[in-house]
């Protein structure tokens, strides 16, 4: 799967603002190239975060992928559990493992997602885009009662 594909694939989910940092456009340098998913059908950047990131460099504080080699990326999505994920290689491509940083709060990566990890990392990003768009149905019922 390349970068192009899977925002492809989350778009055509619905209702989704897709954010690709970039410069000139106010961003931090650092998220230049990387790519955001909300759940967003006004097309305004909501107050939460994203249930999935695309991210096309080593971070200071997240180096175990080596992103930072030509063509490497890492998908990352939020899946809230972690069953039938195991520890595995950050480095290595096309295996589900729980998210270096945030595995903790129920994220989960794979770098270069490819035939091995594509029906999963399908069926993850379908499960957070539908509780991205529950999450803001039950902020819009609060707001109005």
């Amino acid at each position: 799967m390349t970068i192009d594909q899977i925002i492809a694939q989350v778009t055509a989910l619905g209702g989704v603002l897709v954010l690709r940092p970039s410069p000139g456009d106010g961003s931090p340098e650092l998220s230049w190239g990387d790519v955001f998913f909300y759940y967003a059908p006004d097309g305004v950047v909501p107050r939460t975060q994203p249930f999935a990131t695309i991210v096309t460099k080593d971070y200071p504080d997240d180096r175990g992928s080596r992103l930072d080699a030509a063509g490497r990326f890492r998908l990352n999505i939020e899946a809230r559990e972690l069953a039938g994920v195991a520890d595995a290689d950050p480095s290595a491509e096309d295996v589900l493992f729980p998210h270096p940083v945030y595995g903790g709060l129920g994220w989960v990566s794979v770098v270069a997602p490819a035939e091995r990890t594509r029906a999963v990392v399908t069926d993850l990003l379908a499960r957070a885009h539908d509780a991205a768009r529950a999450r803001l149905e039950r902020r819009c019922a609060a707001d109005q009662g």
